[in-house]
């Protein structure tokens, strides 16, 4: 059987949380378990007992920013955190996944997109709206996501682990890795654990926040 999962609904609008919990009720074995209008009463919350899953309204009183995501993740490392915002400015999406949320939904985006974040997150995958994945490829700049060679990794990266990180953290597998780059799908796999060792890297959502990070497109 599925294990039931807990959902806090972190907003400063009481409609913006009924609509919310309305549209919580209507998927199985997900439950609204406490609801906060400010980040203090979040933080109160997260402390007493995590759920397994919040969403963050970044315009709440109380919060500061996506600094108030690495407080959260502090508190409860194992908690995962989904932004439900107005902003969709790329370098917010940005540093919000970099502070460690596992998604960034936007208030004008699909509402059936809340059910694909959540069972997305529960696989430990990083998920962004539609229009936050246009924000984070900047559109507005008018220039192409930077090449490969051109993006600068703190841990220095040879061109196949950029690729490897790359695409790892648009979500493909190891045998659409190996088509990809023409190797093979045990090649492609060790590659990828390879990498993820020499950057300390535990699963699919702390690849693409690092990939994040250093400016690499996601998809």
């Amino acid at each position: 059987m599925r294990k039931l999962l807990t959902v806090v609904v972190a907003d400063d609008h009481a409609i913006v949380r009924e609509g919310l919990k309305l549209l919580i009720s209507t998927m199985e074995h997900v439950s609204v378990v406490a609801e906060a209008p400010d980040g203090e009463a979040l933080a109160t919350i997260v402390r007493r007992g995590a759920p397994d899953l919040v969403t963050l309204d970044l315009g709440m009183p109380g919060v500061a920013g996506v600094q108030f995501i690495s407080e959260l993740r502090a508190i409860a490392p194992r908690m995962k955190i989904l932004v439900l915002t107005a902003n969709i400015e790329a370098r917010t999406v940005r540093a919000a996944i970099a502070a460690g949320a596992n998604g960034y939904l936007t208030k004008s985006g699909d509402p059936a997109e809340l059910n694909a974040a959540f069972d997305a997150m529960l696989r430990h995958e990083i998920y962004l709206s539609q229009s936050i994945r246009f924000a984070v490829d900047d559109p507005h700049s008018h220039q192409p996501p930077p090449a490969i060679d051109a993006v600068l990794s703190p841990i220095p990266l040879t061109r196949r682990e950029m690729q490897i990180l790359s695409l790892a953290a648009q979500g493909l597998t190891a045998r659409e890795t190996a088509d990809r780059l023409g190797i093979s799908p045990l090649t492609a796999r060790k590659h990828r654990e390879n990498l993820m060792r020499k950057l300390s890297l535990h699963n699919a959502a702390e690849i693409a926040a690092y990939a994040v990070r250093i400016g690499l497109p996601i998809g």
